[in-house]
């Protein structure tokens, strides 16, 4: 029979300090103890969840004092619902954390020489700031600690997965993330669902209709909205599409699409454009740029406008540069440096990306940008430099990985005068910095925060051959 581990328990534990991926830190007998959902200058018992031989993670089982810097959480899902974890920080904190947290990661991990590192560029708008926002329906919602001794009979519902478990889903009655008509779509087909009394998704055994709800908005006023459904019920499809359309006529792209699959993505599924056009467009600067239902754009469209500003000025563009572009994405950093350069190379790993890319350089009337995909380490090669020509800066904004190492190998072999660094994670940025440190001197860090109430993180760096 297996022994059961004696649960271990730490009481009148001071919070010390906040860690990276938004936990926070505790010292106990010279061992490091991360801590999910309590902050620095909480005074807390902790119950031990995973014990390693150089650290412990634990979870707060009471508090005998609150930090001096505690503040209200304004949103009534606080705690269950995984997207915004520090409500209970003041914004300004944040942005001290988030601005501590760049300057560890570069010195501790990349180990390289750094300038002073500016001021972390904190966000105008700290609630309804997000452009896109995707929300699972479920036909077992969440029950809260006052419902579960309740008979209840309603348990449908549309949200949030309870972080760290797939099939638990948080009813939202309002988020504060998405503005616009984001909360007032999500309520009104919650209604049409319970009045035509449709099955929502289950996702343990993968049955239900309704699946999710994707909403984007623009800068420029357009809405899109995205129903997945789990089969093919076409009379049922058509009336909550017609619903949509009638009831909001501001959504300007009306979208869905048919899912059986196990999982959600929807990049290997036909979207059916119901009413309006396949697309939303976000503008900067003049020039306009089309997403569709599938194309990645920066969640926070006024920061990204910010950190592609200061991108640009890192680069140093005086109009007679090369510009490569890795990890291009749908061209929009590409596009919005091209004025200032001679040529721009853009490569992106997504097809479907980089035909996005194609059409937008076109819809601005581009002419000095080029787009090509492929995997960055086996694209990125001598004879593709060769055929292009060696680039006077690199930009780079590679995913959460970082780089390979190959592609980091080949940056250093081509040696261009600058490289401008934009990471969503400090860490892998730090990592690679440490290779570049090879041939390259870190001259500019900016950090940048684009979601408020989250622990990430947007950084950028200027390197300059040595």
């Amino acid at each position: 029979m297996a022994r059961r581990r004696k649960t271990i328990v730490f009481e009148n534990v001071e919070i010390s300090d906040v860690a990276s991926g938004g936990k926070s830190i505790a010292k106990i007998d010279d061992k490091v103890v991360f801590v999910t959902g309590a902050v620095p200058g909480d005074v807390v018992d902790l119950r031990v969840v995973k014990k390693k031989k150089s650290f412990m993670e634990a979870i707060p089982t009471a508090y005998h004092k609150y930090s001096e810097d505690r503040v209200e959480p304004f949103c009534e899902h606080f705690g269950l619902c995984g997207g915004c974890k520090w409500q209970q920080l003041p914004y300004e904190k944040q942005l001290e954390y988030k601005q501590k947290e760049v300057v560890d990661h570069l010195t501790r991990i990349g180990k390289v020489e750094l300038p002073e590192v500016t001021p972390i560029l904190g966000s105008p708008e700290i609630t309804y700031y997000r452009n896109k926002m995707e929300f699972a329906y479920t036909d077992t919602r969440w029950l809260l600690e006052e419902e579960k001794d309740l008979d209840i009979k309603e348990t449908r519902g549309c949200g949030f997965h309870i972080p760290g478990k797939f099939d638990k889903i948080v009813h939202l009655n309002h988020c504060h993330l998405q503005g616009n008509i984001s909360n007032d779509v999500r309520s009104a087909m919650m209604d049409f669902i319970k009045e035509n009394d449709l099955t929502c998704y289950n996702a343990r055994k993968q049955e239900g209709l309704m699946r999710s709800l994707m909403i984007r908005t623009a800068s420029t006023g357009d809405v899109m909205v995205l129903v997945q459904f789990h089969k093919e019920e076409t009379e049922i499809i058509t009336t909550t599409m017609e619903f949509l359309k009638e009831k909001f006529p501001q959504i300007t792209s009306l979208m869905y699409v048919v899912n059986g699959k196990g999982n959600d993505t929807i990049y290997d599924l036909d979207v059916v454009c119901y009413h309006g056009v396949p697309y939303i467009t976000e503008e900067m600067e003049g020039l306009k740029f089309r997403v569709g239902p599938k194309s990645f754009y920066q969640t926070n469209s006024a920061q990204a406008y910010e950190l592609y500003k200061i991108t640009r000025d890192f680069a140093g563009l005086t109009g007679n540069e090369r510009v490569y572009d890795l990890y291009t994405g749908t061209g929009t950093i590409a596009q919005f440096v091209s004025r200032k350069a001679k040529e721009v190379v853009g490569i992106e790993s997504v097809p479907a990306a980089i035909e996005d890319a194609k059409k937008n350089a076109e819809l601005n009337g581009i002419t000095n940008c080029k787009f090509y995909a492929g995997d960055m380490k086996d694209l990125l090669t001598k004879k593709f430099i060769d055929a292009h020509g060696i680039p006077d800066v690199i930009i780079t904004d590679p995913p959460r990985v970082g780089m390979h190492q190959d592609v980091v190998n080949q940056l250093l072999e081509v040696a261009a005068k600058r490289i401008v660094y934009v990471s969503c994670n400090s860490a892998t940025q730090a990592r690679d910095l440490e290779l570049l440190d090879a041939k390259y001197k870190v001259i500019k860090v900016q950090p940048v925060d684009q979601f408020p109430h989250t622990w990430h993180i947007e950084n950028v760096v200027l390197l300059e051959l040595k």
